[in-house]
This record gives C-alpha cells, sequence and structure tokens, in this order.
C-alpha cells in the first residue's frame, strides 16, 4: 500500500469513479477547490498501482492549528481492508507537522459507517443540531493532536 500526495491525474479519477464508490451523487462534494486551492494535504492510496482511496483534507484558514477532513472515499473492493487508516494517519502526521492541535470532521446523523470508523480511530463525536442549518443537525468529530 501506497500513500502519497494528490495529483492532478488522480483528480480526474477520482471525480469519474467517486459516485459509484459512494453508491450516489456525491461528486459535487469533490469540487476542484479541493484539489486546486486547498489540495496540499490530500492524499491517494494505491495498491499495485491503482488509486484505491482518497482523502481531501487542509488546515482550515480560519484556525491554523485545525486540520480538516472533508472528503474521503475508499474503492468498494478495499474497504476494510486498513487503507481508511492509513489515509488519516498520513493526513494527522502532516497536520502534526504544521503544528495543528486538533483534527475535525462531520457526516450526516445517518452514516453510521463514519460514525464507528472515527470513533473506533479515536474521535470524539458530537451531534450539533442545525450545523448545516435549520434541522439539519451534523455529527462533529474532533480528534486532539496531543
Amino acid at each position: 500500500m501506497l500513500t502519497r500526495p494528490l495529483g492532478k491525474l488522480d483528480y480526474a479519477h477520482i471525480v469519474q469513479v467517486i459516485d459509484r464508490w459512494w453508491g450516489g451523487p456525491t461528486s459535487s462534494l469533490a469540487h476542484p477547490l479541493f484539489f486546486y486551492e486547498l489540495g496540499a494535504l490530500a492524499r491517494v492510496v494505491e495498491v499495485d498501482g491503482v488509486l484505491v482511496g482518497f482523502l481531501f483534507g487542509f488546515i482550515c484558514p480560519a484556525d491554523a492549528q485545525t486540520g480538516y477532513v472533508h472528503l474521503v472515499g475508499i474503492h468498494p473492493d478495499f474497504r476494510r481492508r486498513g487503507v481508511g487508516r492509513v489515509l488519516y494517519q498520513a493526513f494527522e502526521e502532516e497536520c502534526r507537522s504544521k503544528g495543528c492541535t486538533l483534527l475535525k470532521a462531520i457526516t450526516n446523523t445517518g452514516n453510521d459507517g463514519s460514525r464507528a470508523f472515527h470513533q473506533a480511530t479515536g474521535w470524539d463525536a458530537s451531534i450539533v443540531e442545525d450545523y448545516a442549518g435549520p434541522a439539519r443537525p451534523r455529527v462533529v468529530f474532533q480528534k486532539r493532536l496531543d
């Protein structure tokens, strides 16, 4: 398993496969902003030269001590094989090296897989009512980097 920075060809591939990997329309979440303007910490995982996972994350412009995981995708055939953990570990190391003391991510309240993954990897979770607007709660994950 090889972890490396996201490149332009990777981004082009991701926008082609993300809806299949997520099981529905999700490509709008892979906005080019997260590659061109905020992509310095974006990572991919390859197995035998094939891209099997990606993480779009960045350091928050409003708080340089907080790293934010925006979007993660794992090829369905490679789930539960450690790809997500490898991506998150690489992102955490990058954030630590840049002085971050906190990581943050959000998900919909019905995303049980995301909730289980984050809690199993040491993230705290809380439901924040109206986080995404009136009557639109989100699960907010946080992980302190000590």
